[in-house]
């Protein structure tokens, strides 16, 4: 059997089917999230992991702009593991400034992506037969952790900010499409998003 198929389940808890692929993609993710928020180093290579397996789950369930905003963090983990081991000291953790650039790119970004996806199956029928679920929900979600991916890897505090915007909204996007144990793993990165800005804000107020 094919173990990236969503229909291929591992187990079964409380009545709901979980498959490897959502195993996998949510104990990576969580993992990830958790070295993230301790500003270690291993938030990158797990972050691969979770990257292509929840690539590989959103094209199964249409959320396209998720399947496409893993390719982006593919990318940017690169850049932000290679940013943290070439600098032999810790780097530094910083406030964000221009804010109102990063609002107006994320209201862009997301009407364009929208509008990008929600167009796909007429562009390319063959690759996405499907209709884009909510494609404007989607891309918000998508724009929102692009920016905050960007943040993360420049080591600024609003990072964590962005991040539990995008972990509220996503907790109901993923439990309307059914993939509910995913869901489940977005309320724990909510926790561990506050956390993480709690850290970084004493990191920051007594360096």
């Amino acid at each position: 059997m094919n173990y990236l198929d969503i229909n291929h389940i591992v187990c079964t808890i409380m009545g709901y089917p979980l498959s490897y692929i959502e195993l996998l993609g949510t104990l990576s993710g969580l993992i990830s999230v958790y070295y993230a928020s301790r500003g270690n180093v291993l938030t990158w290579p797990t972050g691969i992991v979770n990257e292509i397996a929840l690539a590989i789950l959103f094209y199964q369930v249409q959320l396209y702009a998720d399947m496409f905003l893993q390719v982006f963090f593919f990318v940017v983990t690169i850049f932000g593991w290679y940013h943290w081991k070439s600098n032999k000291a810790d780097v530094p953790i910083t406030r964000l400034r221009h804010k109102k650039w990063y609002l107006l790119s994320l209201g862009a970004g997301t009407l364009l992506l929208g509008t990008c996806i929600k167009n796909l199956p007429q562009w390319l029928p063959v690759y996405f037969p499907h209709p884009a679920a909510y494609p404007y929900i989607d891309s918000f979600v998508t724009v929102a952790s692009i920016l905050a991916t960007i943040l993360l890897a420049k080591k600024q505090l609003e990072n964590w900010i962005f991040w539990i915007v995008v972990d509220v909204i996503s907790v109901g996007l993923y439990q309307v499409k059914g993939i509910n144990f995913l869901s489940i793993e977005y309320v724990i990165f909510l926790g561990l998003a506050s956390w993480g800005l709690w850290q970084w804000h004493k990191k920051l107020r007594y360096a």
